[in-house]
């Protein structure tokens, strides 16, 4: 009889653990998603900054030059 009762609290012991660890994945994915879309927009918000400044310091030398 007792065995039987430490039987099923280690089941129900591991089936919580295997709950949480696949709460925890998801949330982990999440996470990981968030990040990627706002490092992309940095990147792509940087990348149009730095050309637009290349643009117009490109137009200053050339009125400079006339």
């Amino acid at each position: 009889m007792h065995k039987k009762v430490t039987l099923i609290l280690v089941q129900l012991a591991v089936m919580l653990c295997m709950s949480a660890c696949a709460q925890l994945k998801e949330t982990g994915k999440e996470i990981g998603h968030t990040t990627k879309k706002v490092t992309t927009a940095i990147g792509h918000g940087t990348r149009d900054t730095v050309k637009a400044i290349g643009r117009e310091t490109k137009e200053v030398v050339e009125e400079i030059k006339e």
